[in-house]
């Protein structure tokens, strides 16, 4: 769990106090306000003290016992930093969690290594299916290029027919498609292997006993 400072403490205890402080009268079983002004003079009333808006007021209770403590009203600047350092707290606790939980799933999922192994072969199945799937059908058309070259051939020195030339251009897209096809396949294969891989290092620290969520946040 995140801590905050002592001074972001008193300054959001202090946005809070102003609402309910700032301009009230005095409390409905009495009290005594008590301060001491900028110039060191004691100040005493039965109500909020305007002029010590600024520092700490004391309220006490008639026998001169200490009730409570109003914190100085913040200025804009003081509550907006304030502000953004409360935000700023609760956005570390919710990563903290998140990555809690993010820890605990994985040991769930993957008690030793081999489980890892297991889901990183299974992730890799789809890629691993369209790259093979991709590289025959490129060595089909391999097999068909060079037909069709073969029979360009036999036209050396004259004009190629317009369907030959076509049956050719359509080959070369057909097989740059399937050239495409492995690089995103392998593209994929990278992308799985770099996540596979931080989730490995991670898990190897957990099995030796980190605590979940002490490993920073998560791998994106």
């Amino acid at each position: 769990m995140c801590t905050m400072s002592r001074w972001t403490v008193a300054v959001v205890a202090a946005v809070c106090s102003a609402a309910s402080w700032g301009q009230a009268g005095a409390p409905r079983d009495g009290g005594i306000y008590v301060c001491t002004d900028d110039d060191g003079k004691p100040i005493t009333r039965d109500r909020y003290i305007i002029e010590c808006r600024h520092k700490e007021q004391r309220i006490l209770n008639r026998d001169g016992s200490l009730r409570s403590r109003v914190p100085p009203t913040l200025t804009a600047e003081e509550r907006a930093q304030a502000e953004s350092e409360e935000r700023e707290r609760r956005e570390r606790d919710e990563a903290k969690k998140d990555a809690v939980k993010y820890d605990q799933l994985l040991l769930r999922r993957f008690p030793d290594e081999a489980a890892h192994k297991r889901a990183r072969d299974k992730a890799l199945d789809a890629s691993r299916a369209a790259i093979q799937s991709a590289e025959a059908r490129l060595r089909d058309f391999a097999v068909e290029r060079k037909k069709l070259s073969d029979e360009a051939e036999f036209y050396r020195g004259r004009v190629v027919p317009v369907s030959l030339k076509q049956q050719i251009e359509g080959n070369e897209a057909q097989a740059d498609a399937q050239r495409t096809s492995i690089k995103n396949g392998q593209a994929e294969q990278a992308r799985i292997h770099k996540r596979f891989d931080a989730e490995l290092e991670r898990l190897r620290k957990l099995w030796k006993g980190a605590v979940p969520g002490s490993l920073g946040q998560p791998p994106q």
